[in-house]
């Protein structure tokens, strides 16, 4: 009959086992958390100095950068008919040049309506000048009767004095002759004559008196008609005052009747390239419709650099473009202006951050990059991509 087996008993731990059981527990949880720490340490260290750290870099680099130039759309100032579109689509043109020509007969007529206008202010003027010197003569002529007239005075005073000694011999002999009449001393024929001289002195002095007071009448006159005369002439100098004003508005209204002449053609404002057309012969315009696009041969580089990049790029600093058109070359430039806001603030509606939650957003500074190579620059297109590098003197 078999008997059960007795287990044998458990054999005991080796040493070296129960040492590495507690080493290995340790490494289990110790190395993950010095991983992590270590991590959090770098990626404080980084997001604290990271600003820093690129702003300060030598080169700042970026490819949010294109080629522009200024795109000028000509339009029309003045209504009317095209009647000849004088260039092609993307014609390089110089400046100008004819590109559009409205048809201007229009315009012309009230041209010779407004010269016409002018000679007729002119003639006007004229007109009063020969008025005024007309008037001058007249004044002379009343001077002259004034001048006459007191001459007539000072002869009639003259003549009047001359007589009262006349009168007064002459009537004092009457009185004589007729007191020797009473007493048979003298003869009828002598009282008679006395009495003729004295009657006729007196008469002469009463014609001297009335030549006087007819000397002072025309005095009169000729003064009246001399102040007459002079407040004519001051009226024609007023109005000529008033002719030359009229003249001045004819010749500003024949200048803008010219403006308006000149705005029936549109020509190229520099050397560049016209874009696509966008009129056609016998189309009505009227005024503010574009003709077509004018691109000018200036062309620079806007480059939009992050805020933390610009910490040490200045005016003057060199820069180096590489443009995707032409893989492999490189550009030599200078950075000329650096903008005085970010581009959301030039945007149409610049964010207001007071007015909802926020969240931080690094802002990019456009930088214009002017080129060295001008020649190389006219061939440029805008809106061209471009990787700009700056190097600071930092």
């Amino acid at each position: 009959m078999a008997t059960a087996s007795t287990p044998a008993p458990a054999k005991a731990p080796e040493p070296e086992q129960a040492h590495a059981q507690p080493q290995s527990t340790w490494r289990k949880f110790v190395v993950p958390a010095l991983i992590v720490l270590l991590a959090v340490v770098i990626f404080a260290t980084i997001t604290r100095n990271w600003n820093a750290w690129e702003g300060g870099r030598v080169e700042q680099v970026t490819d949010d950068a294109y080629v522009r130039g200024d795109l000028t759309p000509l339009s029309t100032k003045v209504a009317g008919i095209v009647r000849d579109v004088k260039v092609a689509d993307y014609q390089q043109v110089r400046k100008g040049e004819l590109i559009v020509q409205l048809d201007d007969d229009d315009f012309r007529a009230q041209v010779d309506q407004a010269t016409a206008a002018v000679e007729a202010a002119k003639a006007a003027i004229v007109n009063n000048h020969r008025q005024r010197e007309l008037q001058d003569s007249r004044i002379e002529r009343a001077i002259a009767g004034i001048d006459q007239a007191k001459a007539q005075i000072v002869a009639a005073q003259a003549g009047i004095v001359a007589v009262q000694a006349d009168v007064v011999r002459t009537h004092a002999e009457r009185v004589r002759q007729e007191a020797l009449l009473q007493t048979r001393s003298a003869t009828q024929q002598k009282v008679e004559q006395a009495v003729a001289d004295d009657e006729r002195f007196a008469a002469q002095l009463a014609s001297r008196q009335a030549d006087l007071e007819q000397a002072k009448s025309l005095l009169r006159s000729n003064e009246d008609a001399a102040e007459a005369e002079r407040r004519t002439k001051a009226v024609l100098e007023s109005q000529d005052l008033q002719l030359i004003a009229d003249q001045h508005a004819k010749e500003a209204a024949l200048n803008a009747a010219q403006v308006n002449l000149g705005y029936t053609k549109i020509e190229a404002p520099d050397d560049g390239t016209v874009g696509e057309r966008q009129v056609r012969p016998g189309q009505l315009v009227s005024p503010g419709t574009q003709v077509i696009s004018f691109v000018p041969l200036v062309k620079w580089v806007q480059a939009n650099y992050r805020e933390t990049q610009l910490t040490n790029v200045k005016v003057g600093d060199a820069a180096e473009i590489r443009i995707d058109e032409y893989p492999g070359r490189v550009v030599h430039g200078k950075v000329l202006e650096i903008a005085p806001a970010s581009g959301s603030q030039f945007a149409l509606l610049p964010p207001d951050n007071a007015t909802g939650n926020y969240t931080k957003v690094v802002q990019r500074i456009p930088v214009k990059i002017a080129l060295e190579d001008s020649s190389f620059a006219k061939s440029l297109r805008p809106g061209l991509s471009v990787i700009a590098t700056v190097r600071t003197s930092h």
